[in-house]
């Protein structure tokens, strides 16, 4: 076994037998359940936006190389500029050497997963660049130096009381602030950080070919205080988040809003179509739009897998997904958790490291039918399974095992032949490690129901 796959089930158990943490997700989870049902009652026709919404996806991504030189093009024309990287290494050099040209010191970022996905701040920080988190559930991770744990609620596993004793260890503020005040306390440390930054970065929830502009939608502000003050604005965004035309916005931003937050639209939403221009008083002198592959083309040449390109980032089917309740969003050890991160991880660093997470499911379909563009999450991770045995990823152990399984299930004289006190030993030998210390075995019948029913006739 992997020791990336070793360490998940590890971390699984433990999460999993942590009740606190269960009880703190189930309970935002749960405010977030009736949030989007209220949501919903937008839509005259949820059924059809979600399919109009798959529909416009799917003919983006067929046609991604058109659209994405479509936007280049219109991009450019107003004085943006492109910069296509394949790889994490890529990205991370070429947004440095943007901070060298510009002897930048410090950056404010607003909430990005392209970012967390090449760990920009990080890299940033080894190079004397500060890195400033200005989303606040971004901002709390930060100071507690974890990852997000969620799409779109990073710190979604912390309650109120744990962010109040983070800021008194981090900050020297009282234990005791309500989250109001909690507020107010990031919002003084980062409103000077607006000003003294050199570079704000930005990732983008879509891209538009027709306009050549960049779309992104908040619910504080800080992305707009992200992109206003600093002379230099990098926009990172992964090569699939494109859409053919600006007024699919009409659609996919309420989709978005409903299925990420419960919200029918979200507080704040800009659309970026370049630095600013001749007669403009505010907005960046500079803006880059860097086009990351990063193990996009992977799936993209998978027939199967393509679908999952579909993604907008809802993060809906981590809040249906009953694995990701209970291991939480850290223990997948990848940007992207859940049911969407389970299916493209494998694809974006390797089958091999990661292909565990794919069996990491209960296949129970509910990340399907939440999905607010229809993607078959499902089905995705059951091929990766797939692909996974084909291309000799599992044990040899592993696989006569479900051999030997295969035969004794489809014979009948076969499963006779072993008593019910014989099997139940064999499952002790062989699966109560990977059972779990707090699962009971299932026991088998002293007598099969093929040798009961044959006893009754």
């Amino acid at each position: 076994m992997h020791q990336i796959a070793s360490n998940f089930l590890e971390e699984s158990e433990k999460k999993a037998a942590d009740l606190g943490h269960r009880q703190t997700i189930n309970f935002n989870i749960g405010k977030y359940n009736t949030a989007v049902k209220a949501g919903k009652q937008q839509f005259n026709d949820l059924a059809g936006a979600r399919e109009r919404a798959k529909n416009i996806k799917w003919r983006a991504i067929e046609h991604l190389d058109n659209h994405l030189e479509e936007f280049e093009q219109n991009f450019t024309r107003r004085g943006g500029k492109v910069i296509w990287a394949e790889t994490a290494e890529q990205v991370q050099q070429e947004i440095l050497a943007i901070c060298r040209a510009k002897q930048c010191k410090s950056i404010v970022k607003s909430k990005s997963m392209a970012t967390e996905e090449v760990h920009l701040n990080a890299f940033m920080e080894s190079n004397g660049i500060e890195c400033v988190e200005t989303d606040l559930g971004e901002y709390i991770q930060q100071l507690d130096g974890e990852p997000p744990y969620h799409i779109v609620t990073p710190a979604m596993h912390k309650s109120k009381e744990d962010v109040a004793r983070l800021f008194a260890e981090k900050l020297g503020t009282d234990p005791g602030l309500t989250p109001e005040q909690l507020t107010l306390v990031a919002r003084e440390k980062l409103r000077h950080k607006y000003l003294e930054a050199e570079i704000g970065i930005t990732g983008a929830n879509f891209i538009l070919a027709d306009t050549g502009s960049v779309a992104v939608t908040e619910n504080e502000g800080n992305a707009r205080l992200t992109t206003a003050f600093p002379k230099t604005h990098i926009v990172l965004v992964g090569i699939e988040k494109v859409l053919p035309s600006i007024a699919d916005l009409g659609l996919f931003w309420p989709l978005l809003a409903t299925y990420g937050t419960g919200q029918q639209v979200t507080a704040y939403n800009s659309v970026f179509s370049g630095p600013r221009q001749e007669g403009e008083v505010d907005g960046p002198e500079e803006m880059y739009v860097i086009l990351m592959d990063n193990g996009r083309t992977n799936i993209l040449q998978d027939t199967t897998a393509r679908e999952s390109l579909y993604c907008i980032r809802c993060g809906s089917c981590l809040n249906a997904c009953p694995v990701y309740k209970n291991i939480g969003g850290h223990t997948y050890a990848a940007t992207y958790s859940g049911p969407i991160g389970s299916v493209i991880t494998p694809h974006l660093k390797g089958m091999d490291s990661y292909m565990h997470l794919s069996f990491a499911s209960s296949l129970c379909g509910n990340c399907t039918e939440v999905c607010p563009v229809r993607i078959n999450l499902h089905e995705l991770l059951l091929h990766n399974r797939q692909k996974a045995v084909e291309e000799n990823y599992t044990s040899g152990g592993e696989k006569f095992a479900w051999f030997m399984w295969k035969q004794g299930s489809t014979s009948r004289k076969m499963m006779n032949m072993a008593s019910g006190k014989m099997k139940n030993f064999l499952l002790r030998r062989f699966f109560t490690k990977s059972w779990g210390d707090n699962r009971e075995l299932p026991v088998f019948a002293a007598k099969s129901f093929n040798q009961q029913w044959k006893e009754r006739k």
